[in-house]
């Protein structure tokens, strides 16, 4: 098992990017790189036995048993969900199914008490995670066919820690002045193209907590909730989430043509072994979606602050550059409009600080039409 997932750690590193933030991370490192490793945990069957394994009565054999309940499902009864594991029912959810005879136009008919839970998901679950995986991946796509290596081709070697005796650095900084004055107040699209894929994100994991419901058959979005609900209940009252969801043994029914050619039913118990992996999975991908969409909603909603309020977005550069003088900073972000402050932001993060400093000093002097002329002026002298 070590040697099989030992290759993931490299992968979990933390590894800065130029083109987005923290938040974009989680969704297209992190989370994608949890349900590939959920994808291809289900599928060790060496480590966690067969995916099904079926007692059938006599007459089936049992491969044969065991493969029509892997393809068609199996089910579980709600009524023998609640009791006392050995006195009520031999397993949560299987026990017999309660039917009444009746009469109705004169033909004789079955009535079924109570729905069965249907289990025709198991087989899918590894497939499901992987799309789910590669969808988290689209947003961050996109982006990156937006962004089209701009902030690479602005910062050219300036992110390095040490940059003392380095050639052309100050060729570099002025090359980085000259680029962002001549497209200057032209980068609002850049953002809004950002910010859109950020909202991407925040659609694309709700629709995916929507999307494992559906799968799961109505069950996942307050599967979490679900669980805390009944933690505290007592073993033998609970109605417990994870046996309804996820069973690790259930019942599947074969039917076939007997010697005299009546239709002949026989019942059956699987043991569903990847049921004690799948529950531990979705129970952690409920938490985690959650926590995810809230903290994705947040960003979104600092990010609005900051469009419609100057005074944030001075902050936030203040705070990245405390080297510089508050007016020196307010001159240049009132000049800003919001793309050219979050082209700043983004190279604040990975330009080193010192020549960032010298960035926002000459764009200061640059815009500052007073200043700028004093200094041609000084020049001439």
């Amino acid at each position: 098992m070590y040697s099989t997932f030992s290759g993931f750690g490299n992968y979990f590193k933390k590894k800065n990017s130029l083109i987005d933030n923290a938040t974009f991370r989680l969704h297209y490192r992190v989370t994608f790189g949890m349900l590939v490793l959920a994808s291809l945990l289900v599928t060790l069957s060496n480590f966690f036995g067969k995916p099904i394994q079926c007692i059938a009565s006599s007459g089936v054999p049992g491969g044969l048993f065991e493969t029509y309940c892997w393809i068609h499902g199996t089910f579980t009864i709600p009524a023998q969900l609640v009791g006392k594991l050995g006195v009520d029912f031999s397993q949560p959810g299987v026990g017999p199914e309660i039917t009444e005879r009746m009469r109705e136009n004169g033909h004789l008919g079955f009535t079924q008490y109570g729905d069965e839970i249907r289990h025709a998901w198991y087989q899918w679950v590894c497939f499901i995670l992987f799309i789910q995986a590669v969808l988290f991946q689209v947003p961050h796509y996109i982006w990156k066919e937006c962004e089209a290596g701009k902030l690479s081709m602005l910062i050219q070697g300036l992110d390095m820690p040490m940059l003392d005796g380095v050639d052309g650095v100050k060729d570099k900084r002025q090359s980085v002045v000259n680029y962002f004055l001549r497209t200057f107040r032209t980068h609002n699209s850049y953002v809004y193209k950002f910010l859109a894929c950020e909202v991407l994100n925040l659609v694309n994991i709700i629709c995916q907590m929507y999307l494992m419901d559906f799968f799961l058959g109505g069950q996942f979005t307050k599967y979490g909730s679900d669980v805390l609900a009944v933690s505290e209940t007592a073993f033998e009252h609970r109605d417990d989430p994870m046996n309804r969801v996820f069973p690790k043994v259930t019942k599947c029914t074969f039917h076939q043509y007997g010697a005299s050619g009546t239709v002949e039913k026989h019942d059956g118990l699987c043991v569903l072994a990847m049921n004690i992996i799948n529950e531990k999975i979705y129970i952690f991908l409920w938490f985690w979606f959650v926590a995810l969409a809230v903290w994705t909603g947040l960003q979104i909603l600092f990010r609005i602050i900051t469009v419609v309020s100057p005074k944030v977005r001075w902050y936030i550069l203040n705070r990245r550059v405390s080297s510089v003088n508050n007016s020196d900073t307010s001159a240049v972000v009132k000049k800003c409009w919001y793309g050219d402050w979050f082209l700043l932001l983004q190279m604040s993060k990975h330009i080193n600080p010192a020549v960032f400093h010298d960035i926002v000093l000459d764009l200061r002097d640059r815009m500052d039409q007073k200043r700028a002329q004093n200094l041609s002026e000084n020049d001439e002298k």
